[in-house]
């Protein structure tokens, strides 16, 4: 992994992509798995506090460590609090430099930390794969529509297998999902639910709960983001989803996240504070972050759908933008 050498007092980076053209996202990838042990990555030293999303918590920890293995006087903590968790308690009050999103920060929230003087610069730096997943003991069910999951999920909501569908048991569903912090829960309710979720389920921070609960029983029922689900594809077993009645259901993964196939595909973020972007770790760390957004790692080690150039460019640009260069 190499040292992160497009800080403030190194070329700019708008430079370096407009140099290496089509050729970048190689050249970024490539950056992330080898190391030349140069530069002043030794003499770097502070802290950089990333809070929210638990669905992006996976990269931004990689990251974090990937990044302290070559600064080693930098002190990088990042804590899955969810989104919504994240902005309202730790990141627009002013007490984190960066929050992961699994979803768009929201207008309230956005007035949120104007209050503080706080400004957030969106980043688009995945994709995922939302998965929906049941006990590998399940046998009656293989694939469902958005109605279906809404009848599940939403408000107004079934409270039997049997309710969705006669031919499935008459047992009594147990659900499993995200907390009403997550950016993961609310865009499952504004996107699949039609704006609203039930209350009665087990709602957890923790993916590995929810993982857990569809071990331990045949009725249960849960979702997530993909990272969690690629871990443990032995333990749980994904639906295939399709969005309208007669379309082809799709199985979760990255391929078909990527081309856009896969109806729970969604974008992932990291929203650094433009005025942390002014402490030096912290821009090195958020520059560092870009830099790898597109790496191979993110796929085959995390389980998201990496950056591609566009998203590089333009993040890089927010950056320098909010830096000042």
């Amino acid at each position: 992994m190499a040292d992160n050498q497009f800080g403030r007092d190194a070329v700019s980076r708008r430079k370096f992509i407009a140099g290496t053209g089509a050729a970048s996202v190689a050249a970024i990838a490539g950056c992330s798995e080898t190391s030349d042990g140069n530069g002043d990555g030794d003499e770097l030293s502070g802290e950089v506090i990333v809070k929210g999303s638990s669905t992006v918590f996976p990269i931004s920890d990689e990251m974090a460590q990937r990044f302290m293995n070559d600064h080693p006087k930098v002190n990088v903590t990042v804590d899955p609090t969810g989104s919504g968790g994240g902005f309202e308690n730790h990141f627009c009050p002013g007490n984190a430099d960066i929050n992961g999103a699994s979803r768009p920060i929201k207008q309230e929230e956005t007035n949120h930390c104007a209050e503080n003087d706080v400004s957030p610069i969106e980043m688009h730096i995945a994709g995922d794969a939302l998965t929906v997943a049941v006990s590998p003991e399940n046998d009656w069910v293989d694939s469902m529509t958005f109605d279906e999951l809404a009848q599940i999920w939403g408000d107004d909501s079934a409270t039997m297998w049997s309710d969705v569908n006669s031919d499935w048991p008459d047992e009594e569903l147990e659900l499993y999902g995200p907390d009403t912090t997550s950016g993961t829960y609310d865009w499952f309710t504004e996107n699949v639910n039609g704006g609203s979720h039930r209350t009665e389920y087990e709602g957890t921070e923790d993916d590995n709960t929810i993982i857990q609960g569809l071990e331990n029983s045949p009725y249960a029922m849960g979702y997530f983001g993909y990272a969690y689900y690629s871990e443990n594809e032995d333990r749980v077993k994904a639906l295939k989803i399709a969005e309208s009645e007669g379309d082809d259901p799709s199985a979760p993964s990255l391929q078909a996240a990527s081309e856009g196939t896969y109806p729970l595909a969604r974008p992932l973020f990291i929203y650094p504070a433009e005025g942390a972007l002014q402490r030096e770790p912290v821009y090195d760390f958020v520059n560092y972050y870009l830099e790898n957004s597109s790496a191979d790692w993110i796929a085959d080690e995390v389980g998201y759908v990496p950056a591609n150039q566009d998203m590089v460019d333009e993040n890089m640009n927010k950056l320098e933008s909010a830096a000042g260069e």
